[in-house]
């Protein structure tokens, strides 16, 4: 699964350390995510979107086999 957490969060002036407190998760969190070694939930995946302005579907993209 694609996304688009680094360059929404960077757009939002956010550091990995400012939107991992703002989602309540630990920064290692939103690096694995950006990296996409870390598929989040959906409740995690709400908040990230709400955070950064967009909606689920917009900054997770869904692949064939995801």
């Amino acid at each position: 699964m694609d996304n688009r957490v680094r360059e929404l969060r960077a757009a939002a002036g956010l550091r990995q350390e400012d939107l991992a407190r703002r989602v309540g998760v630990s920064r290692q969190t939103i690096i694995s995510i950006e990296n996409g070694r870390y598929n989040p939930s959906l409740e995690l995946a709400w908040r990230l979107s709400r955070e950064l302005g967009t909606t689920i579907e917009g900054l997770f993209r869904f692949t064939e086999g995801d």
